[in-house]
């Protein structure tokens, strides 16, 4: 079988940019089951309520569900299992120490196929406040205000051409 070439994205984590700020990512590999592995590409895996954790110098995902893979049958794993990333232990080091500080957390952003392998994007996060959402709301609201003027004024230019 060829090796897929790409980056194909699989599943996100679209509130963890509502509730963080992202301040660094990382690419982390993840020891998986064949059988996990099958139903994460179908994209039957959730990320909302997960978070990852360094524990004993390696960094384990907690919370992200797997959905049984509906073909397996003995093989398929508990879907909430702890599951552990694969990274270098000097990036290990550098993440504890980032989530040591007060208000850090490692968050999972999204599960994507890298040259036919899964991979987590993994971001140290600072929680958002209530004002910092309205804030961030506003800016979106703003931009895309403009956008529509912007469109709206290159269609009306073409109409006078005419």
């Amino acid at each position: 079988m060829a090796k897929l070439k790409g980056i194909k994205p699989l599943v996100q984590n679209r509130r963890a940019r509502h509730d963080y700020f992202v301040e660094e990512t990382y690419e982390c590999g993840m020891e998986l089951k064949g059988t996990e592995v099958k139903s994460i590409r179908q994209g039957r895996a959730n990320l909302k309520e997960s978070y990852a954790r360094v524990r004993g110098g390696e960094v384990f995902v907690d919370g992200m569900h797997i959905s049984p893979y509906e073909q397996g049958s003995i093989f398929n794993t508990d879907p909430l299992r702890p599951k552990r990333l694969l990274l270098h232990k000097s990036e290990i080091r550098k993440l504890q120490g980032q989530v040591s500080r007060q208000g850090y957390t490692l968050v999972p952003l999204q599960l994507y196929l890298k040259d036919g392998r899964v991979k987590l994007e993994l971001g140290v996060c600072r929680g958002k406040q209530l004002h910092d959402k309205r804030d961030a709301i506003a800016e979106q609201d703003a931009m895309r205000d403009i956008e529509r003027a912007m469109r709206q004024g290159l269609k009306s230019r073409d109409f006078d051409r005419d």
